[in-house]
């Protein structure tokens, strides 16, 4: 557990309906860290960080931002949680009738009064540090996948968030492209100091950017392993740990 947790999850209960996905998860994430949810299909990985942004709510516990609770804030308490998050969805989520610069453009307008130059010259800034300076007036269309989900992390940080949370910021990207978008992550958390939590099952990827790990379990609707993922390749005990930080096949039945 860190000392002075950014992220504190306490007896989380998540699901739908009377379906259970997980039960009574706790675990903290460190200022400044790289954290890494994943699991196999199904785990709650994406339930979990959903819940942890505050778009659903638990069926108990609590989710603290910097100390706040974000089940229960409301108004401009919860408006002021949300300031300090920013979120990249699986798809990149862009909207398609706007240029790059108008999609990052769009939390400021929403969050603050700044002036159009004023917003403008952010949301290229933004834009620099992922590398698509050049890119502003393109339409999402006309880019490729990596360059679409480096415009998303652009958005996503365009009120400066202290937490980023990236939703399988790989998925449907080429192995060169997603290890330079592993790059630019690892390059933003060590000169922006922003806490990264990012939902993946790609190793390579976990390999690369992770500083700690939690592995859900569907079957036992929580976390079964937590820490280094390499010591968790190396060292588990766990044999569902061990097979999928190893990428060893189910064993079928003859």
């Amino acid at each position: 557990m860190a000392a002075n947790p950014i992220i504190r999850v306490e007896n989380l209960s998540a699901g739908y309906g009377d379906d259970v996905l997980l039960r009574d998860v706790n675990f903290t994430v460190a200022r400044g860290e790289v954290f890494v949810i994943l699991g196999g299909s199904g785990s709650g990985k994406s339930t979990l960080l959903k819940h942890m942004i505050g778009l659903y709510e638990p069926m108990s516990g609590r989710v603290l931002i910097d100390g706040d609770d974000i089940v229960i804030a409301e108004g401009d308490a919860r408006n002021a949680i949300l300031r300090k998050i920013g979120v990249m969805y699986q798809s990149g989520a862009l909207f398609g009738s706007m240029t790059l610069l108008e999609n990052v453009r769009l939390p400021l307008e929403e969050y603050t009064a700044l002036d159009e130059g004023a917003m403008n010259l952010l949301a290229r800034t933004k834009l620099e540090l992922v590398g698509l300076e050049s890119s502003c007036g393109h339409m999402p269309a006309e880019l490729s996948g990596g360059m679409q989900k480096r415009a998303a992390i652009a958005r996503a940080m365009a009120l400066d968030p202290s937490i980023l949370f990236l939703d399988e910021p790989s998925a449907g990207l080429d192995p060169i492209t997603s290890a330079t978008l592993d790059e630019l992550i690892l390059r933003l958390a060590k000169s922006l100091h922003i806490t990264f939590v990012i939902v993946t099952h790609e190793l390579a990827s976990i390999y690369a950017v992770a500083d700690r790990v939690i592995m859900l379990d569907r079957g036992r609707k929580g976390i079964i392993a937590e820490g280094d993922p390499r010591r968790l390749r190396d060292e588990s005990q766990d044999p569902l740990v061990r097979q999928f930080f190893r990428r060893e096949a189910e064993k079928v039945a003859a």
